[in-house]
């Protein structure tokens, strides 16, 4: 079966020990940012639509622009337990642990590494902090205990350092 073209910058690509890399040695889209290759691959298909006889492209389209929001949904799922966890850092010192510690630094690095695979993407943080902390404020009152008004209605953490590693609200 003959490999697809590639379009655009992308150029030629051949299979080298399971990865795929352009003729000229170039990092492909693929490998570069997963997700602007998955909206860029759903297109494609769309436009060939009229000529991949018994390809079902509508569908296929779909479901490749669907592994592309898998990222997008990660990144939501992460950032909300992150701000759980910050908030409850932040109103709960006395029960301060190794173990949220731990989870802020996972859902930090496994943001970043989400992040770092689709540069794309680096905005989408900053793009949905307001819901998944409006979220995340209601995980932390099922969690603690505490009134939702003890929780600041908007967050009170800027996206900079909620993804700093070394950020932990009240520690100086």
């Amino acid at each position: 079966m003959a490999q697809p073209k590639e379009k655009q910058d992308m150029g030629p690509v051949f299979q080298t020990g399971g990865t795929s890399r352009s003729r000229a040695g170039r990092p492909t889209l693929y490998e570069r940012d997963f997700f602007l290759w998955t909206r860029q691959q759903a297109q494609l298909l769309r436009e060939r639509s009229a000529d991949a006889s018994g390809l079902d492209t509508t569908r296929l389209a779909a479901e490749i622009e669907d592994l592309g929001s898998s990222q997008q949904s990660e990144i939501e799922n992460r950032l909300c337990v992150l701000l759980a966890h910050l908030l409850k850092w932040q109103f709960q010192p006395s029960k301060r642990s190794n173990s949220w510690r731990a989870t802020i630094a996972e859902q930090r690095m496994r943001i970043a590494r989400r992040l770092r695979q689709s540069p794309s993407l680096r905005s989408y943080p900053a793009e949905v902090l307001e819901e998944e902390y409006a979220l995340a404020r209601l995980n932390a009152v099922a969690e603690t205990n505490m009134a939702l008004e003890t929780f600041p209605l908007s967050c009170p953490f800027g996206i900079d350092d909620i993804l700093d590693p070394d950020f932990f609200p009240g520690v100086d």
